[in-house]
This record gives C-alpha cells, structure tokens and sequence, in this order.
C-alpha cells in the first residue's frame, strides 16, 4: 500500500514538474498565428506582414497572419482576446479598435487596456487631409473657411464605423465645428474612389492609404496633420507650420491575450524592437509614409501608456459625436 501510494506520489511530482517546465519553455517552432481584424491589403495588414517576415527570422518560428474582419477591427480584437494565452496567438491591432471602439461599441467583449498583454507599438502613420481633385479653397485655412460655411451640404467619406477615417474625421469635424453628411464605406478603397470620382466632398485619413493618389493628382492634399512633413510627400505642409491646431497620427499595435506568460511576451516585444530597427523595415515605412516609435514609446509600457491616453483623449468626443446625430 505504501509504495503505491509512494508511486502515486512520484508520479505526480514529475507531471507537476513536467508541466511547470512547459509553462517556462520557451517558444518552439510551432507557427504563431498573427490575427489582423481587417481585410489583407489594408494598412493595418500591410504592417503586420513586414514586422512579422522579420520577426520570424528573429524567433525562429513562422508568424502567420489570419485577417478576421467585421465590426471595425472588433470582431477579430475579440477573438483574440479569447484565444489561449500561450504566445501562439497574438493580434495586430489600430487606434480604432485599441482606443476608440469602447465608445463604438456598447456591448464590446474586450478592454484595449485590460484584455491583453501589451507587446508595442507598431508604427505611427499622421492623417493627411485630402479632398476632391477640383475643390476650390487653395490652401488648409481657405478650405477650412469654406467648409465651416458649407458642411451641411457636404459629405464626408470613411472605411466605416470605427475605421481611422471615421474616428479621425469624428475629431476633425468636431474641431471645426462641421456636420457633413458622413458617408460609410466598405472599406477604404471604395470611399477613396468615391472621392477621386467626386461622388465626396473630403476625407481625413492615413498618408498611408492616400500617397498614391497624391503622388498621381487625383485628389488634392492639404496638409498632413503631424509637426514634421513626411519624407514621403516633401511638398505637402504640415498642420503645424500652417497654423492649424489639428495633429493626429493613426497607430498600429502589436498584443497578446491576458495572461500570455511575461517571457514570451518579452521575447515577442524584444523581436518587434529589432524589426523596427531594421534599415530595410525603416525604409519601407518612409515609403508608407510611417515612422517606427522610439525612445519611451518602445514596448509593452509605451502601449499601456499610448492606449489610456488615447482612450481617454478620443472617447468624450466619440460620445458626444453620437449623442448629437441621433
């Protein structure tokens, strides 16, 4: 009887151990599936593949990108955040769904600063403020003149609610003073064509998504709403040196689901820091007209910091955005 029960034991002893040295394992070379909340294609999924391809060299395990759209980045943020917390499923989300969705969205499912484990953040990317080819107003404060005058015959075009156009519009307009009709997309491309054929009046959105169709003058810019002009658009002014107090920067954030073991999570953080140091990547983001974080920015206390700011900056605006159009 005894040395069953000394068997029982032994037997339990080394499944703990075993158990416990899998939890402190570190990464295999099982792939990580990389979960991007929106369409393949779209900027959000454009950065997720260049951080990951290099990521993956530095870990030594493949990082797979799945797009799961819906619900503005929403549905795919959920699913990540319900996905087993043990560094095989990590999630590439935007400002949209990582700060302003809970004012979006009342039944959301998740927390952008509770629900996940911060791994950084990705890049930052400034809003351009662009219009249709043939408006009038020859430069920011003229066309913001002539909007001030005329929005309520105006519309605004967006990739939907709870897209970076959408939000960065919502705070534009409301800066501004500006009730256009707001016009809803599937997706950018779609509202970007709306607005080369003339079908829209103006758009805030990603320099990102906008740079072809200015290098091409189909659309006219007016300025990029950062303190710096873009390497990307040498010729385009800034809000800052026009004047105009109007400076907002879309942002794309690499997290994991709570409780993911904090080495793994370190070690994801220390692979995204090294992409992001990557002469190649840097330059790609020139190109994007994006630039990588820096300094304090880096890592998971840099996001941490990001989205509470950001949540509490975006959110009382949001509200009394929706508050105003019912």
């Amino acid at each position: 009887m005894r040395k069953s029960m000394l068997v029982v034991a032994l037997a339990a002893l080394a499944l703990g151990q075993a158990q416990s040295a899998a939890a402190q394992a570190p990464y295999s070379n099982k792939p990580v599936t990389v979960s991007v909340p929106f369409a393949a294609g779209g900027p959000t999924d454009v950065v997720a593949r260049i951080v990951g391809e290099y990521m993956s060299r530095t870990l030594g395990q493949q990082l797979v990108v799945e797009n799961v759209g819906g619900a503005g980045g929403s549905t795919g943020m959920t699913r990540a955040a319900q996905a087993a917390p043990d560094g095989y499923t990590i999630a590439v989300g935007n400002m949209g769904t990582q700060s302003a969705a809970p004012a979006l969205y009342p039944n959301l499912k998740y927390d952008p600063a509770k629900s996940f484990e911060q791994i950084g953040i990705v890049n930052f990317t400034p809003q351009a403020i662009v219009a249709k080819k043939d408006t009038a107003a020859g430069d920011l404060k003229a066309f913001i003149d002539y909007l001030q005058a005329n929005h309520s015959k105006l519309s605004y075009g967006h990739a939907g609610v709870g897209s970076i156009s959408h939000v960065s519009g919502v705070l534009f307009n409301a800066k501004f003073g500006l009730k256009p009709g707001m016009v809803a997309y599937r997706g950018t491309n779609p509202a970007l064509n709306d607005l080369i054929g003339g079908q829209i009046d103006y758009m805030v959105d990603q320099s990102l998504n906008v740079i072809p169709q200015i290098k091409a003058g189909t659309i006219k810019v007016y300025a990029i709403a950062a303190p710096e002009r873009l390497e990307s658009l040498p010729h385009v002014p800034t809000t800052k040196e026009l004047g105009v107090d109007f400076i907002f920067s879309a942002w794309n954030a690499m997290v994991a689901p709570k409780g993911t073991p904090k080495e793994i999570v370190a070690k994801l953080s220390e692979a995204l820091n090294k992409a992001l140091d990557d002469a190649t990547i840097r330059e790609r983001f020139v190109e994007l007209g994006s630039t990588a974080p820096q300094g304090a920015d880096r890592g998971p206390a840099g996001l941490q910091k990001l989205v509470e700011t950001e949540m509490a900056r975006i959110t009382p605006v949001l509200k009394e955005a929706a508050a105003a159009a019912k």
